[in-house]
């Protein structure tokens, strides 16, 4: 019976999470939000975004309570990765702009995670839950957030890998014009 209530436990924490992760390509002096509802105050809110391609991978962004009142903002963010704690229940707005660009297209991928913290709630008789169950929900929870580490590392290393295949592609089109223009020079002073 003791082996059942760890993957239901599990079950039950995989119910409690919402989360959305997206990319979308935000035009130049564009601005963009996307909504997250939040059922009570006290949820955490994780917000991740990372700039893969475009200007000079930065953008603006903000992040509203369903009061209208910004609770964070950035100018010029490459990249960010917080949690917040909702204050009051409603829709919270995260809005990406893209004003300092005149023409260039930006590609953004982003995680919006609403998440409620599960309680666990004592055992209705004493010893009901043994130490081991006990020992093992802490190692569960360590692995959880050791995972949860890793993927934050796996999106950063991709969003290094994304800006420098831009950059690789960005010198080869230079180097392919200097060389155009450099044969055509080469063959006007043979001319």
């Amino acid at each position: 019976m003791h082996f059942l209530i760890i993957p239901i436990y599990l079950l039950h924490l995989c119910l409690l999470a919402r989360g959305s992760a997206l990319t979308t390509a935000i035009s130049a002096n564009e601005r963009l939000c996307f909504y997250a509802d939040v059922d009570k105050a006290g949820e955490k809110i994780g917000f991740y975004f990372a700039v893969q391609s475009g200007g000079s991978f930065d953008i603006d962004f903000d992040i509203k309570d369903p009061n209208e009142k910004v609770i964070l903002d950035g100018k010029r963010e490459r990249q960010g990765d917080y949690v917040l704690t909702a204050n009051v229940a409603g829709e919270y707005a995260f809005c990406f702009e893209n004003d300092m660009s005149t023409l260039t297209e930006k590609l953004v991928d982003f995680d919006i995670m609403v998440e409620s913290e599960p309680r666990r709630e004592p055992p209705a008789k004493q010893g009901q839950i043994s130490e081991q169950t006990s020992a093992l929900e802490e190692s569960i929870f360590r692995l959880n957030g050791m995972l949860m580490n890793i993927k934050r590392n796996q999106k950063h290393f991709h969003t290094r890998e994304n800006r420098g295949f831009s950059i690789v592609k960005s010198t080869q089109n230079r180097l392919f014009w200097y060389a155009v223009f450099e044969s055509i020079a080469i063959v006007g002073m043979a001319v």
